[in-house]
């Protein structure tokens, strides 16, 4: 355990307790007395009101009406809180539905120079959904899916579900087991396994129309879950070599799904792995405008016919249109 860690929760420790000892301390947290009086001491410093008790059975007791000091942010703490908000702008992320509410705690535990250094980065940093003609973090909102906190909160309890989605003009429920909740291509997918045909299931967090926990007594065990994914998985069918250029698209945008592996420690050359469902016409669309925008700087070693017949088409779509 690091030395700000330990403080941090020796600090918590000592404020739920009206009398302390040297000893206890050193039971509890299994450090040496040296470290237990120095890092007594170094709460001292930081503003808790301790006092000290002599005699055989003395310690420390905090005095009455005394609480943790107040949390403290360096300046780089506090820019590194506030990019991290500016960057998230437009992402649709839940319990972000009043951006100007959480700014203005933030600004309001600063000081007046630290807060014109903010107004100042929030001028000159642009990211991803930044309007540049008004990046005022305070004026913009980006509201998730109402569904999605819900989801959340549910998640948080179990991940059984039965989820009900609206697929054209009808409502069908799944009984799924979620295992992962994520965002792609601007939308929150649910990717689980459904639990009556015991296969994978993606589904829009936007078709949500109702989410709520699935009866115990029908339900497997994610041991059986683990072992049906594991037997369901696909062969691989798509295997590239990517070089520099093309590593660097690759990080501007892939497919959940798809990952790399490095093959030098420089991170200049990788390999690609992966299986795609040729049969699945969105997703052999996907797969070819993402090789499109990957660029010239990959090998192919494997490939199914159906993708390439997809990009050879795509590639005369394009020479027409330049004849014309």
């Amino acid at each position: 355990m690091k030395k700000v860690e330990r403080i941090n929760i020796i600090m918590r420790y000592i404020n739920n307790r009206a009398h302390f000892t040297i000893s206890e301390i050193m039971r509890e947290f299994n450090i040496s007395r040296s470290t237990a009086i120095r890092d007594v001491r170094e709460i001292e410093a930081m503003g808790m009101p301790l006092v000290a008790e002599v005699g055989r059975d003395g310690g420390y007791f905090v005095m009455n009406n005394s609480v943790l000091p107040a949390v403290r942010f360096t300046d780089n703490e506090i820019k590194a809180l506030f990019i991290a908000f500016m960057a998230t702008r437009n992402q649709q992320l839940p319990y972000l539905k009043s951006r100007q509410s959480l700014a203005e705690k933030i600004l309001g535990l600063i000081s007046n120079n630290q807060q014109d250094d903010l107004v100042l980065l929030n001028q000159i940093l642009l990211f991803e959904g930044t309007n540049p003609h008004n990046p005022d973090l305070l004026d913009l909102t980006d509201l998730p899916h109402p569904m999605l906190e819900q989801l959340i909160q549910i998640l948080l309890i179990d991940s059984y579900l039965v989820v009900s989605v609206e697929e054209g003009r009808e409502i069908k429920s799944y009984p799924i087991y979620l295992m992962h909740l994520y965002r792609e291509k601007s939308s929150w997918q649910i990717e689980g396994f459904d639990l009556d045909e015991e296969k994978r299931r993606i589904i829009s967090v936007d078709n949500l129309t109702d989410v709520k926990p699935y009866p115990e007594k029908k339900r497997i065990s994610k041991k059986k879950i683990v072992e049906q994914l594991s037997k369901q998985k696909e062969a691989i069918n798509l295997v590239l070599e990517l070089g520099p250029k093309a590593i660097a698209q690759y990080k501007k945008y892939y497919p959940l799904h798809i990952s790399i592996s490095y093959t030098n420690p420089y991170q200049t050359t990788a390999v690609l792995k992966t299986f795609i469902n040729v049969h699945h016409a969105e997703e052999l669309a996907e797969i070819t405008n993402w090789l499109l925008f990957l660029g010239s700087d990959i090998k192919v070693r494997e490939v199914p016919k159906e993708i390439l017949e997809s990009l050879q088409e795509r590639v005369d779509v394009l020479a027409d249109k330049a004849l014309e």
